[in-house]
Parts: structure tokens; C-alpha cells; sequence
């Protein structure tokens, strides 16, 4: 496995662009960041993800990065749903009863606008806890401040392993 991350890094080197070379620094960062514990997930990790929370709301803002764009050169759509469900995700674990944890039952997103500048913030917040579920509102907001989704989301307490 290392002999081939080494002969595949050694041809980017030699033959990636300058944006492949960007993206790949992105990556190896993101992984030692996680090796040093920085991260507890390598979605969090990849994507250098900063959160935020307090007892009843959470925010996740990601750069953004080639890494992120779809064949338009623009933001993919499904990046910007994993920041948001990251955000939701976040705040309805950190409310989940100890030793359970939230999974994502149902997500629906609104794309408002596409998504520019230097980063992307989704903030999250709970307009339901109940025994077994939980139903999450958030919203992604520009570098700017404008809002450029908005999301419901309902999640499943399950009980740790």
C-alpha cells in the first residue's frame, strides 16, 4: 500500500496540475490533522471543518476549495448538504441522551444560491427533541452572510456500541 501512494503521489508530482497539487495538499493535511487528533472524522478531516456549538445551536464553516466543485467549477450540491447535516448532526449528538447517538433519518435541502467566496457556514439549531427523534432547522450562509440553503432535518436516536 505505501509503495503505491508513493508511485501515485510521485507521478502527480511530476505530471498534476498546480490545482491537483492543491487538492492533494488539502487532503494530506486534513489526514494529519486527524492523526493528531484534531479531528474525529475524516469527512471533518478532508474537509478542515470548524465547529462551533453551545447548548442549543451549532455551526460548521468549511473553506472553500476546488476540492469542493462540481464540472461547473462551482460548489457541489452534495458538499454543501454534508456541511449542513454535519452542523444538524453535531448539535442533535451533543443533545442525545448519554449513551445514544443521533443519525440522520431524513435530510431536505433548499438550494437558495450557489455557494462563493472564501468559505461556507451552516448553523444549525433544534425545533423538536423528543424520545426517539429529533427534527434539526439549518441554513448555509456565504462568505458574504448571505443565506444560500436551508435545511430540515430529522434524526433517530440509536444506543451505542
Amino acid at each position: 500500500m505505501k509503495e503505491e501512494i508513493r508511485s501515485l503521489t510521485e507521478e502527480l508530482f511530476e505530471h498534476g496540475a498546480e490545482d491537483d497539487l492543491a487538492v492533494l495538499h488539502q487532503i494530506l493535511t486534513g489526514l494529519n490533522d486527524k492523526n493528531k487528533g484534531k479531528y474525529s472524522s475524516y469527512v471533518g478531516a478532508l474537509l478542515n471543518m470548524q465547529k462551533e456549538c453551545t447548548a442549543s445551536t451549532c455551526t460548521v464553516t468549511v473553506p472553500i476549495s476546488k476540492t469542493l466543485f462540481n464540472s461547473l467549477g462551482i460548489v457541489h450540491g452534495g458538499m454543501t448538504a454534508t456541511v449542513i447535516d454535519s452542523a444538524m448532526g453535531t448539535l442533535a449528538n451533543l443533545l442525545a441522551p448519554e449513551g445514544f447517538g443521533a443519525v440522520t433519518s431524513q435530510l431536505n435541502i433548499h438550494y437558495i444560491h450557489p455557494v462563493n467566496g472564501e468559505n461556507m457556514t451552516a448553523a444549525a439549531q433544534i425545533l423538536h427533541q423528543g424520545r426517539n427523534t429529533m427534527v434539526v432547522e439549518g441554513y448555509v450562509l456565504n462568505a458574504a452572510g448571505k443565506r444560500v440553503a436551508h435545511a430540515t432535518g430529522s434524526f433517530y436516536l440509536i444506543e451505542k456500541n
